[in-house]
């Protein structure tokens, strides 16, 4: 399966991580998928895709044409058809608020049909993607309407926001919360106000999402791994604490993910590899 992706041009990067196209026949149908700081737009013109919440009380969803998610605090499970042709775009975990009316508290640890979000757009959007002749084509598609989508003027709170969540992204997490109000200001509950807006979680909850990545992406799986000085060094301080964190987060213990990579090494510079994990 090929991932091909690039950052959007000014001003959509300030709210975007990459725009991508994912086509081709996976190496694995089932992924488990940890938390991770980003909310998505996936345009599917393929086969349908299933996604599943760990909450038995939650239904499966089939997508035959695409979905919105937001900020996830918890890991879900996709499957994959035999062969895969996705549009999608990683937003900043604050970037998905420019683009949408709903409060981004709508959107946390759910997935939404694009006609729930764009009323009356996925017609469009799914042929302009499923006619477009060349990958550089269907990345035109999705920026242009990106572009069409963005607010004209911030929203109220999202520069205090992005400059707050920002400075967590910088950090890996490793900024205080009372660091982060401080330095701007404002107080804690207000801070909470305008996160759980933006993002549909509070500072906290996107603080211990970046900790969590930061461990994941520094685990190389070639050689011995030592979780302690990892955990430290992305600021768990209580063993205990990090292993049920992880356990929470992937469904697995450090040294069953541990294992779990050796068997399945990431493709280098996949990214769709550096975070959710095989089932299959």
């Amino acid at each position: 399966m090929d991932y091909i992706g690039r950052t959007p041009a000014p001003p959509l990067d300030r709210f975007i991580d990459d725009i991508y196209c994912l086509t081709g026949v996976p190496r694995h149908r089932t992924l488990n998928v940890p938390p991770m700081p980003s909310a998505h737009l996936m345009i599917n013109v393929g086969r349908p895709i299933r996604l599943l919440d760990p909450d038995p009380a939650v239904p499966p969803a089939m997508f035959t044409d695409g979905w919105f998610m937001g900020v996830w605090t918890r890991r879900f499970v996709i499957e994959y058809p035999r062969a895969v042709r996705v549009a999608g775009v990683h937003f900043k975990p604050w970037g998905l608020s420019s683009f949408i009316d709903l409060p981004m508290s709508e959107l946390r640890d759910r997935w939404l049909p694009i006609d729930a979000v764009w009323p009356g757009s996925s017609d469009r959007l799914l042929h302009q993607v499923a006619a477009a002749t060349s990958t550089e084509e269907t990345l035109r598609v999705l920026e242009d309407e990106l572009r069409s989508r963005l607010a004209p003027a911030p929203k109220r709170g999202l520069e205090l926001v992005r400059l707050t969540a920002g400075r967590l992204e910088a950090a890996w997490g490793g900024v205080s919360i009372g660091a982060l109000t401080e330095s701007v200001g404002v107080s804690g509950n207000h801070l909470a106000t305008q996160f759980t807006s933006h993002l549909g979680v509070t500072p906290k909850r996107v603080a211990r999402i970046y900790r969590f990545a930061r461990v994941i992406l520094a685990v190389d799986p070639v050689h011995p791994v030592d979780w302690a000085q990892l955990a430290h060094a992305a600021g768990y301080f209580d063993q205990a604490h990090f292993s049920k964190e992880f356990k929470d987060f992937t469904g697995q213990t450090p040294t069953g993910y541990l294992a779990l990579r050796r068997r399945f090494p990431a493709i280098t510079g996949f990214p769709p590899d550096q975070g959710p994990m095989p089932l299959d």
